[in-house]
């Protein structure tokens, strides 16, 4: 997706440790207007595809899956990193390492909101090692649900991410897959 590479290139900060930082227009400043572009070329992709509901995790990715489910016109449902007084009765729950934070996180959904009928469409904002994502997978299985597919914002190609999760035949549309990435620039994988 052009545009989003486009402020990725223009807007963004590579960092030393492999760290991208675009948090002025994607991950602390929402920028909803590429939110909604996001949404729209999410909906293109899946065009054909049931989905019946939006499955996120806190916090970074609640802006744009709520953007994606206006889009699709389904509910948007994140899943929590700690146990909160919210969460009553039973949950789905799978532990999940985030590299950003350096722990592991034991991720919740409540069972009420997953039913074995549900079709789930994956948003977050990045894809590098694919915990998050293969953590969220394995909550909607537990359901019993099917997961469509997962829509990335920026997926580090060049890490096993994307590799780990297409490999349980889970469909990824990345909008800005990154080849290389150094303090002296970024190289796209088209």
């Amino acid at each position: 997706m052009k545009l989003l590479e486009d402020r990725i290139l223009n807007e963004g900060v590579v960092k030393s440790g492999d760290i991208l930082k675009v948090d002025m227009f994607l991950n602390h400043l929402m920028d909803i207007r590429l939110y909604r572009a996001m949404a729209e070329e999410w909906k293109r992709l899946y065009e054909g595809e049931e989905v019946t509901k939006i499955l996120t995790i806190e916090a970074s990715g609640i802006g744009m899956a709520a953007l994606a489910g206006e889009v699709f016109d389904v509910p948007v449902l994140f899943a929590k990193k700690a146990q909160t007084s919210n969460i009553d009765g039973d949950v789905y729950s799978s532990k999940v390492f985030s590299y950003t934070h350096n722990r592991e996180y034991t991720i919740r959904v409540s069972k009420q909101f997953l039913s074995p009928e549900d079709k789930v469409l994956i948003i977050d904002d990045f894809l590098a090692n694919g915990k998050a994502l293969l953590g969220l997978i394995d909550i909607v299985h537990q359901a019993g649900a099917t997961v469509t597919g997962c829509g990335i914002a920026i997926e580090k190609a060049y890490q096993p991410g994307g590799e780990a999760v297409r490999s349980t035949g889970v469909r990824v549309e990345s909008l800005a897959k990154i080849k290389e990435m150094s303090e002296d620039g970024i190289v796209f994988e088209h």
